[in-house]
């Protein structure tokens, strides 16, 4: 009986790899854009290429949107994403949108200002660190959540 069992696991053990893993379920977030933006669609992709299920919405609000969700306007990118309830505004890596999904700290978001070259979605190469700052519910002046 014993030998049975050592050889079906063996077996089980040889075929295992054939068999593709189940893919954890899509994590949701809603994108907003300027319609005329390109490179928010390349995050949008980006995204998707990293497990995410996303929803592109272009729209002309796009500085009120992100000054509703907390992210003073100097601190703005040029998209705002709501995943998770939080607020991710800008180029801002998969890895730090992960971290905040995992750890839940009590802020409304995370923002990357600006438009760095070399980030996801954006061209060329990455010069520097990327500085992600979090944002508060309470609108207290961003600090920095992090850098890649």
């Amino acid at each position: 009986m014993r030998r049975r069992a050592f050889c079906i696991g063996c077996l089980l053990a040889a075929i295992a790899p054939a068999f593709p893993a189940v893919a954890a379920e899509p994590i949701h977030a809603t994108l907003y854009k300027n319609p005329q933006c390109t490179c928010c669609e390349g995050y949008a992709a980006y995204l998707r290429d990293n497990g995410f299920d996303v929803e592109v919405k272009p729209t002309n609000d796009l500085n009120q949107i992100s000054e509703n969700a907390g992210v003073p306007e100097k601190y703005q990118g040029c998209h705002t994403m709501f995943v998770g309830g939080y607020v991710v505004d800008g180029h801002v890596p998969v890895e730090v949108v992960r971290k905040l999904l995992k750890e839940r700290p009590p802020i409304a978001g995370i923002t990357l200002p600006g438009m760095p070259t070399g980030s996801p979605g954006m061209y060329g190469q990455k010069t520097k660190p990327f500085v992600i700052y979090a944002v508060t519910k309470d609108g207290k002046a961003p600090t920095v959540y992090g850098s890649v």
